[in-house]
């Protein structure tokens, strides 16, 4: 302590403590030296013991971790977005961030991890055996049960800030907290809350730090179109890691499609042989090559290049084929494990750092559109009966009506849209006009709907709102159902009574196996020719209907390595998807005789004043019913006692 320092201590009992106290205060009002963050890092960070390699950090090993650390304390970053794989040290460079803005620049930080057991996994494994093994931290940080601050499970201080802890799902973690900087580790295994996306939620409540603030999201990816990692690295300036061919020089971002390997014609493979193929002179690195390369890309004029203008959020994509504590051959190894298991999904995540697609069942949207169809007349010779699928919305009923024929050829006639809130009584009105509509048949005939199926699921009151009108209308062949998922199930179950009021008259509820349903959709929708199956769509359709009906595509997700089936929505819209999956409720719920009504069509006797068809002839053919298989052997027939038929609106029309 100076002359200068110490005077005035005097007056003071406990001169030898205020000293301390003032030296201690001294320390933390000196400006920090301006350091980088990785530059901070390697002077002052330990790994702890049980890593691969515990003591100092050191960055030649890894670096690429280099400049996203660095980019922390850019001025113009706001974001920093890490699409990574496994063994890439991802965790390692949030920690150091963390143990940065601890010592070096002292401010509050938000810490938010998948679920509450993922956050005490992280702390008990990864945080705080960081802390112990660096002392520049340990005696920053609070003691836990002192005056000094706060240290717990779900916060510790320091001098200059504090870092809290949440975890996706809970907003009651989040609610009423704020810092500068914020770290959401795996994204990808947040699901959401009542409120909005959790790391939405942090990053409004970030706002009044300004330019202070600053997101950094960490997450191996998941499913395409659903990653959120991937949605934040394709909104950043999406940068990639780029190394030298230790043969030409030429700069490339390693690339699991340029690794070989061995196999003979018996399908054994050698994963001992990998080694990594140069994009430009096909010469072939080994595990030396390629870590060497990695280690000095930086120097040679390579390493992190982006491909769109750095607008404040830098993205950053890194695979496991950069760590260099793993050789090719164990990579390929984990690969061929994965693949014989049937999990390839999580080699393509974990491993590549790439999103999965899922390979399934969809019709495509463009190819219905080009073989859409002029109808001869609002319904086709070979459409015999009309259904109507009808799904509700909170403003809008939509509704599709489908011709069907032999064999369950199809041809969709009409698609409507009724508008009005569905609370009201309006839209309903307006819904018994349109069943109540009939349709000329390309023989003359006028035909109308024989059955509706309409949707009962949605909201609550919704709900209800659905059972008053189709209360008392099966007999007008207006059907209440719901759409049950699963697989094995029928299309069509006996209905349930639902109750709609106190006093009032019970509704018939039946359930409809969408999952199956929808199968059948598509595969139909799949079929090429005319016939059996075929649908028919008029060419004035609109191009929104095609994709409505193509949203939904049948994926096969493993789950621990157990498939499982499940559809897949791939547009926000699917509408009409829906509608036709009721209105084929409605044919199996109605089971009309399409021989009787293809006679009736086929007898209908135009009026003297409506001029004759050219190719009346056709339309006839068209209406016969096809040609009978061969006929079967005949089997021995056996007495059954007579039972007396039941009488019911499902049996009897």
């Amino acid at each position: 302590m100076t002359p200068t320092a110490t005077e005035g201590l005097e007056q003071f009992s406990n001169t030898a403590g205020v000293a301390r106290a003032l030296k201690r205060a001294a320390r933390h009002l000196v400006p920090p030296a301006p350091l980088k963050p990785s530059v901070w890092a390697e002077a002052n960070v330990r790994i702890p013991a049980g890593n691969a390699i515990p003591g100092p950090i050191r960055f030649d090993n890894a670096p690429y971790q280099r400049e996203p650390m660095d980019m922390a304390t850019h001025p113009g970053c706001y974001r920093i977005s890490l699409m990574w794989g496994a063994q890439v040290g991802k965790t390692q460079l949030a920690l150091c961030l963390q143990g940065y803005g601890i010592a070096h620049e002292p401010r509050s930080q938000m810490m938010m991890q998948p679920s509450q057991g993922d956050l005490t996994t992280w702390l008990e494994t990864k945080f705080n055996p960081m802390v112990s093994a660096n002392p520049v931290l340990e005696n920053l940080l609070a003691k836990p049960r002192s005056h000094e601050g706060v240290n717990n499970q779900r916060m510790k201080s320091y001098p200059g800030g504090f870092l809290m802890f949440a975890w996706a799902g809970s907003t009651k973690t989040m609610r009423g907290r704020s810092a500068p900087w914020i770290v959401a580790d795996e994204v990808d295994g947040y699901s959401g809350t009542d409120e909005g996306d959790e790391v939405e939620l942090l990053w409004q409540r970030a706002a009044t730090f300004g330019d202070q603030r600053l997101l950094v999201e960490i997450s191996t990816p998941t499913i395409k179109g659903e990653s959120r990692i991937e949605a934040a690295y394709e909104m950043g300036d999406q940068r990639r890691f780029y190394v030298a061919c230790p043969h030409c020089d030429h700069h490339q971002a390693l690339d699991w499609h340029q690794v070989t390997w061995d196999k003979d014609e018996d399908g054994n493979h050698y994963p001992d042989t990998a080694a990594y193929v140069c994009k430009h002179c096909g010469a072939m690195w080994n595990d030396g090559e390629r870590i060497a390369a990695i280690r000095t890309a930086e120097q040679v004029g390579a390493g992190w290049k982006s491909a769109k203008p750095f607008r404040g959020h830098a993205s950053y994509h890194l695979n496991e084929l950069y760590s260099c504590f793993r050789r090719l051959r164990d990579i390929v190894q984990s690969f061929l494990d994965k693949k014989a298991k049937g999990d390839l999904q999580s080699f393509i995540n974990v491993s590549l750092a790439e999103t999965w697609e899922e390979q399934g069942e969809q019709a495509e949207a463009h190819v219905l559109m080009e073989r859409a169809e002029t109808f001869r007349a609002p319904v086709p010779a070979g459409g015999v009966v009309l259904t109507a699928g009808i799904d509700m919305q909170q403003d809008r009923l939509e509704v599709e009506t489908v011709a069907w024929g032999y064999g369950n050829e199809s041809w969709s006639v009409d698609y409507t849209v009724l508008w009005g809130d569905t609370l009201q009584d309006e839209v309903w009105r307006d819904l018994d006009d349109y069943l109540a509509t009939t349709w000329t048949h390309e023989t003359g005939a006028q035909l109308g709907i024989v059955a509706a199926c309409l949707d009962t699921g949605g909201n609550a009151g919704y709900t209800q709102r659905a059972y008053e009108y189709a209360r008392g209308k099966t007999g007008r062949r207006l059907f209440a159902i719901k759409g049950v998922p699963g697989w094995d199930r029928p299309v069509v179950t006996a209905p349930s009574r639902k109750k709609t009021g106190r006093g009032q008259r019970k509704v018939d509820l039946f359930s409809v196996g969408v999952d199956e349903a929808k199968l059948t959709i598509m595969r139909r929708l799949a079929v090429a020719e005319p016939g059996p199956g075929y649908c028919h769509i008029p060419a004035d359709r609109e191009a929104e209907w095609f994709h409505q009906l193509t949203a939904e595509k049948l994926v096969t997700k493993y789950l621990k390595g157990v498939p499982k089936r499940e559809w897949h929505q791939t547009r926000p819209r699917n509408e009409a998807l829906d509608c036709r999956v009721y209105a084929y409720a409605a044919l199996k719920i109605a089971s009309p005789n399409l021989k009787r009504h293809a006679a009736r069509l086929a007898e209908y006797e135009k009026p003297d004043d409506v001029e004759e068809r050219d190719a009346h002839e056709p339309v006839i053919d068209a209406l016969r019913e096809p040609p009978p298989a061969e006929p079967e052997p005949r089997k021995r027939k056996t007495r059954r006692k007579a039972t007396r038929p039941r009488k019911n609106f499902v049996n009897h029309w």
